[in-house]
Formats: C-alpha cells, sequence, structure tokens
C-alpha cells in the first residue's frame, strides 16, 4: 500500500474501515495500520484523530507515526502494541482489584496530559484502552478519533452525543460541551466497572441507561464494603453528576494509588463472574491434586485424601497463592514414606515452581489436566495452558503435564499415556539420599527418553501458541501442522488418532477465538 506498507494480518473492522498489523518497508518496522475510506465524516475524524495525537507525547497514549491518503482511503500510521484490549482483560478475569486502579490510574495520566494540551477525548471505554503483552502493567489509550481540540471547528451536529452512551456523562447527555471532567467520569465508570464487576448503568435500552446515568451510580463501598473506604470516596467523587465535583484527571493517579495502599494488604480479584471462574478453577485444580496425589501414595488414615482436598480448594478459593503452596505440599509426606530422598527433591522442585508461579498462581496446578487429557485429547494441554501469563509458565505447563500423565500411568501400573512407550517401573524404597533418588529418576527417564522428548514438544507448542495467534489463521495452521507433526513422529506413534484429534482441535479452538476477536474489535 503507498509502495510503503506491506499488510500482514487483519487486527480488527469496523463500520468506517479496518486496522491491520503491518510491516513500513522503509524502516522496517511493524505497525498497526488504520485504513479508512474517505467518505462522509470518517476522514475528517482521522484527520482530526492524527491533529490530536500530533500533541500527544506521553507513554500512555498511543503515537501516531504517519497519516496517507490516495483517492479512496486515509491511511494513519501507529505504534503496534501486542496485547489486548482491557474489556478483554476484563472478560478474562486477568484483572485483579490492584491491576484495575493500576490501569485506571495510567489511564488519567494520559488524559491529564491530553487535557493540558486542550484535548478531551470523549469516549474513554475499555475497548479503548490497550493492555500490552508484558510482566508489568502497562496501558495504552487509543483512539481520539473523537477527540475535541481547543479552538478546532467541531465535527459533531448540533444535538448529538459522541461516544459510547454507557460510559457519557450526564452533562454531555444535557447537551453541554465535552470537558476534562467528562473524560474523568468515563474512566470513573471504567473503574467501577472493573472492580464492582458489572457496569453501573447496564440497561436493557438506551433510554433506561441515559436515566441512570443522569441519577447516578450506586456509592461503590455498597457493593465491595471489603475494598479501602478511601478508594471507594474517590471512585464516587470521579462520578458526582455534578461536574464541579470531579478531581481534575492529574490530581487522580496518586490518590488512587494512596488510596488503595492505605488498607489493602493484598490484591484482591475483582467480584466478577469470570473472575470467579477463574478462583473456581484453580479450587478444582488443588481439590484434584491433593486428592489425586494422595490416593495414588499411600501414607494417610482413609478419608483423609479427600478432606486434604477440600481444604486445598478452600484455601485456593480464599488466597490462590495460598492454596497452590498447600496443594504442591501435599505429596512430601507420602513421598517421605516411601524414600526420604525422593521427599526432599521434590520438596525442591516444588519450591522453585511456587517461585515462578507466585505472581500468577491460579494458573501454577493446570498441568493437572494432563492426565485427565491423556486418554483422548492430550493435543488440548497447550490451549489449557494458554491460560497462565508469560511464555515460560506456558511451556511449563504443558511439559509438566505431560510428565503428569507419565508418573500417574507410572503409579497406577498401566501403560503410559503414548503409544510405543510401553509401561514405566519406579524402584524406589527405603531412606535412599536425595542424590541416589535422582539418578534413578533420571535412568528411568532415560529409559522412556520418548516421555521426555514429547514433554518438550508440548512444551514448545504451548510456548508458541499466542505467537501463532498473532499470526492468525494461517500462523495457526502452521503452528498446528509442526505441533502435530512432532508430537506424532516423536514417539513411534501406532494409534495416533486421540493426539491427532487433539491437536486439530485446540486449531480450531486457536482459529475461532481469532475471528470472534476481528470480528469484535473495531475502530
Amino acid at each position: 500500500m503507498l509502495g510503503r506498507y506491506r499488510p500482514l494480518r487483519p487486527l480488527g473492522s469496523g463500520g468506517s474501515g479496518s486496522v491491520w498489523l503491518a510491516r513500513d518497508e522503509a524502516s522496517g518496522e511493524e505497525i498497526a495500520l488504520k485504513i479508512v475510506r474517505r467518505e462522509g465524516k470518517a476522514a475528517s475524524r482521522v484527520e482530526r484523530e492524527v491533529e490530536a495525537a500530533a500533541r500527544l507525547r506521553h507513554p500512555r497514549c498511543l503515537r501516531s507515526l504517519a497519516l496517507d491518503r490516495d483517492d479512496e482511503h486515509m491511511y494513519v500510521a501507529y505504534e503496534y502494541v501486542r496485547g489486548r484490549t482491557l474489556r478483554e482483560t476484563m472478560r478474562a478475569g486477568d484483572l485483579d482489584d490492584r491491576s484495575a486502579v493500576e490501569a485506571t490510574a495510567q489511564v488519567l495520566e494520559g488524559l491529564a496530559h491530553a487535557h493540558a494540551r486542550g484535548i478531551v477525548h470523549r469516549d474513554v471505554k475499555p475497548a479503548n484502552v490497550m493492555v500490552s503483552d508484558e510482566e508489568e502493567l502497562s496501558i495504552r489509550l487509543l483512539d481520539f478519533g473523537l477527540a475535541q481540540i481547543h479552538e478546532a471547528d467541531t465535527l459533531t451536529a448540533v444535538g448529538d452525543v459522541p461516544g459510547t452512551l454507557a460510559y457519557v456523562s450526564p452533562e454531555r447527555l444535557d447537551g453541554e460541551p465535552a470537558s476534562g471532567a467528562a473524560d474523568v467520569w468515563s474512566a470513573g465508570v471504567l473503574l467501577w466497572e472493573a472492580l464492582a464487576g458489572w457496569h453501573p448503568f447496564a440497561a436493557a435500552s438506551p433510554v433506561e441507561t441515559a436515566r441512570r446515568i443522569r441519577e447516578g451510580a450506586k456509592p461503590l463501598a455498597s457493593l465491595r464494603p471489603d475494598l479501602p473506604r478511601e478508594l471507594c470516596t474517590a471512585v464516587d467523587r470521579m462520578l458526582a453528576v455534578d461536574p464541579a465535583r470531579r478531581p481534575a484527571a492529574k490530581r487522580l493517579p496518586p490518590l488512587l494509588h494512596s488510596a488503595f495502599e492505605l488498607r489493602a494488604r493484598r490484591p484482591r480479584p475483582a467480584a466478577s463472574l469470570s473472575g470467579l471462574r477463574e478462583r473456581a478453577l484453580h479450587a478444582a485444580a488443588a481439590a484434584v491434586f491433593t486428592t489425586g496425589t494422595t490416593l495414588l501414595l499411600p501414607f494417610f488414615p482413609r478419608g483423609w485424601p479427600f478432606l486434604l482436598g477440600l481444604l486445598a480448594a478452600g484455601v485456593a478459593l480464599r488466597a490462590p497463592r495460598a492454596g497452590l503452596a498447600l496443594a504442591l505440599s501435599a505429596p512430601i509426606l507420602p513421598l517421605g514414606n516411601e524414600a526420604l530422598g525422593l521427599a526432599l527433591l521434590y520438596a525442591a522442585v516444588a519450591f522453585a515452581w511456587l517461585v515462578l508461579f507466585a505472581r500468577d498462581p491460579r494458573s501454577g496446578l493446570l498441568f493437572v489436566a494432563g492426565p485427565a487429557l491423556a486418554p483422548l485429547a492430550l493435543g488440548l494441554l497447550p490451549i489449557v495452558a494458554l491460560r497462565a501469563r508469560g511464555t515460560v509458565r506456558r511451556g511449563a505447563l504443558a511439559g509438566t503435564g505431560v510428565l503428569a500423565a507419565g508418573a500417574v500411568t507410572a503409579l497406577a501400573g498401566a501403560p503410559l499415556p503414548l503409544e510405543g512407550i510401553g509401561e514405566a517401573r519406579l524402584a524406589l524404597g527405603g531412606t535412599e539420599p536425595t542424590g541416589a533418588v535422582a539418578h534413578t529418576l533420571l535412568a528411568t527417564v532415560w529409559t522412556h527418553s520418548a516421555l521426555l522428548v514429547e514433554a518438550g514438544v508440548f512444551a514448545l507448542a504451548a510456548a508458541t501458541a499466542a505467537l501463532a495467534r498473532n499470526h492468525g489463521l494461517w500462523g495457526i495452521a502452521g503452528w498446528a501442522s509442526l505441533f502435530l507433526a512432532a508430537a506424532v513422529l516423536a514417539p513411534p506413534a501406532s494409534g495416533a488418532l486421540p493426539l491427532v484429534l487433539g491437536v486439530w482441535a485446540a486449531a480450531a479452538w486457536l482459529a475461532a477465538g481469532e475471528l470472534r476477536s476481528s470480528t469484535r474489535n473495531s475502530l
């Protein structure tokens, strides 16, 4: 396009155009290329967006790199940020209270920068906030296409209210001009929604939504009494019906941070259904791991494994990190009953695992899916691992899931879960030193090296699944083909039908997610 931009894959589309991941052949960098037809108000809004972006030089505002046009379209090149929108992050249950406050504070930092330069965003909402795919939370404020720039002509007809109704302030509904206070209101709605778990003005019709906006939101403390009182007060002030009572955007980031730290002792997941589902999944995994290991390794009196499983589930539901630690510690005594060296070796591995997942404890036990999926659809294991944050954690979960499937079948005296591998026999007993136990385990793994190779294949597949998804349907197809070839050829498999079905089910899941994302994301 224009002799400069090479489209790679679509990122999203809307009524006026589309956004593509493209390569700038002049610089060699990947960019987000926004393409809009030159008709109606769309072209003027693109020029307004670029004009606004040209005034903004802040790490929380998406940078505009270039504006080009031809006879039919306008093209805006933006920096490309890998990640997902705040809306998608909230739906996935990956936004705890601390992260919600931090994300909103960063949004307000970007808004304060814009307000100081005479720019009002007018369309602040979760879909216009990008959460970058980094270890530390970092956001970019998107889409200044509806921005109102001081001393610039308006693009809005008399009586129009641009923006998304659910995040529009009451004074704008009454026809007053947008101000920085209107953006503060929208950010307050965003934070209220993230902390409460639902939208404060959700209604069946736009008329009812507008009525609820004019009445104002319920006090946040009435829904989340566990939050610091100062934080609830700050959110309520952001949602004051009278715009004069709302704090300026530049005052709010330190206010939100200090309010949250005054009484908060640790981050608690936002009280959303998706967040509760994530905790419930972690609690179920803790129960399965604790009960399963204590049943397969006889030590506790009859009935205790189930009581321990319930205890681990309850702790995991209440405090995910403590639940992970409790579940991982459950096998230590049974293993010590078999061999002291084995218990010490396992304790060291469990501690390293706890450290690895300390910042993502709800994903730490997903490897239990390995034994569950082994009989029919082990190929889905990399998809399960995608719930974890970070490439290393995903690879570790998938590889450990394969090894866990092998360990369970070995303890049960059954064939290992991949054709052509045979049965594994572990001869560990007495109080052998840790070194001797490690040597025995390595010898057993070497005898069944195909299982170790298979674990490496699955780990690599899980680590690259997100990258394949970022390259669209062709990337997913290539990933599935390579994964399937490696998984089938690693051991000399003769009956690979369950593995084939599992891998292609994983590819179908990724493809469906890509199609949904392309359809849902808009300008």
